[in-house]
């Protein structure tokens, strides 16, 4: 526990909301969003700003190779393994203020809260922002964090293109974060995520903080039917070979897998795209992803076998070629005892409402829990929106949360004497 002389600490809200206003400067959308897609420009400046604020904090800052960012608080006793915080800064196209960052910056508060109280623990502390959390510029998600643990190898995730064909070192260098740490994971005492619920569960029950014991299975699949390009008139509709109309078999059933394993069975088509993409030609090609995710590791695996069947299937029916490719995989994760146990602790001693939950998102937690002690911490947020400009929480939401992270934190960096 905590001691009892330092039971009254809280982290200052208003710095920290302050703070959270100032990045989403960084790719502000005209809706009040933030498109800060990783290895821009705009994830740069946000890269900087951090930085700059770490250093004022007067932290130590560690850049790896695959541009992962260290800010390190240190501790009484030097060589002690480091309690770390941290998420990511990249963002959804049209994303919110809140998904990743707040994380990051509540990690921060937490050391200035320290830095204020003259506070100082054993162990160290280090906030970290993973680089491409989201997945949505370069086509892995939690590659920052997959590399540093193990689950990636450096030289696959450079490889990686955007749209564009510019790859992630290209970018890294580019933008000045190629960094000469090895990415390797390194001794971790414990490791929280602190994150907004991106769901509706804690607002709808009225709970102020989810204690989250695990994550869901996840994977992202892509899908290339093959047709003949042909013209929209002429062409009998029993004479086209049009990979649409195989999707339009599928789509349906997919949604019926869905809901065959719910209601915790996730299933989203987020890309979809015809070549040559004109209205008045049968397309030669299409293109879609389809994420795929639940709680329980035989619905996922039986919606995983349900979901080949019924594309191959309806491929089969037209005479379309076709190439399945799951190009991501998130296996589900049970989190550290002793992290959650922390976590609950430290929601006890606040007062705060609560529920234990599992994420049904990804989170660099994910890849950190296969090589050292992690837990999460959730705070509602408005109507349950993310990856989603009007995504939103409270002050009040985000001070709790950070206060959370605080105490858990404390416990097992343990105060110096």
């Amino acid at each position: 526990m905590v001691a009892a002389e330092w039971a009254d600490i809280r982290v200052n809200g208003s710095r920290l909301c302050s703070r959270l206003a100032a990045m989403a400067e960084h790719g502000a959308t005209p809706a009040g969003g933030c498109n800060r897609q990783a290895l821009t420009d705009e994830d740069r400046d946000g890269r900087n700003l951090f930085v700059q604020w770490c250093h004022d904090a007067g932290c130590e800052i560690r850049v790896d190779q695959i541009g992962n960012i260290f800010a390190r608080r240190a501790g009484a006793k030097p060589g002690l393994a480091a309690v770390i915080t941290g998420s990511h800064l990249d963002t959804q196209p049209s994303g919110g203020r809140y998904d990743g960052i707040y994380g990051v910056l509540a990690g921060l508060e937490v050391i200035e809260t320290l830095n204020d109280a003259n506070v100082e623990t054993h162990h160290p502390l280090e906030v970290v922002v993973w680089t491409n959390e989201e997945g949505c510029r370069f086509d892995t998600a939690m590659m920052g964090s997959a590399v540093w643990s193990g689950a990636m190898t450096l030289e696959a995730a450079y490889a990686l293109a955007d749209r564009r064909g510019r790859t992630v070192k290209d970018e890294l260098q580019r933008i000045g974060y190629l960094g000469d740490v090895p990415a390797i994971p390194v001794d971790v005492r414990a490791a929280f995520e602190l994150h907004i619920e991106q769901g509706p569960v804690l607002e709808a029950e009225e709970k102020e903080i989810g204690i989250v014991t695990g994550v869901q299975h996840m994977s992202r699949h892509r899908i290339i039917i093959r047709g003949e390009e042909a013209h929209a008139g002429p062409t009998p509709m029993s004479r086209r070979k049009d990979p649409v109309m195989a999707l339009s078999l599928f789509l349906p059933q997919l949604y019926q897998l869905a809901e065959e394993h719910g209601p915790e069975g996730r299933i989203t088509f987020g890309f979809i795209h015809a070549d040559p993409g004109s209205s008045n030609t049968v397309p030669g090609r299409l293109e879609l992803t389809v994420d795929i995710r639940h709680p329980e590791s035989d619905s996922y695996r039986a919606m995983l076998a349900g979901y080949e069947q019924r594309v191959r299937d309806a491929c089969g029916r037209f005479g379309l070629p076709h190439e399945l490719e799951c190009f991501w995989e998130a296996p589900g994760v049970i989190f550290d005892r002793d992290c959650v146990q922390a976590v609950s602790q430290a929601v006890a001693g606040l007062g705060y409402t609560s529920r234990e939950m599992v994420s049904g998102a990804g989170h660099d937690a994910c890849n950190l829990a296969a090589v050292a002690p992690t837990s999460m911490i959730f705070v509602p947020c408005e109507g349950g929106l993310s990856h989603n400009e009007a995504e939103s929480i409270t002050p009040e939401q985000a001070a709790a949360g950070a206060n959370v992270l605080l105490l858990a934190m404390l416990e097992r960096a343990a105060l110096a004497s």
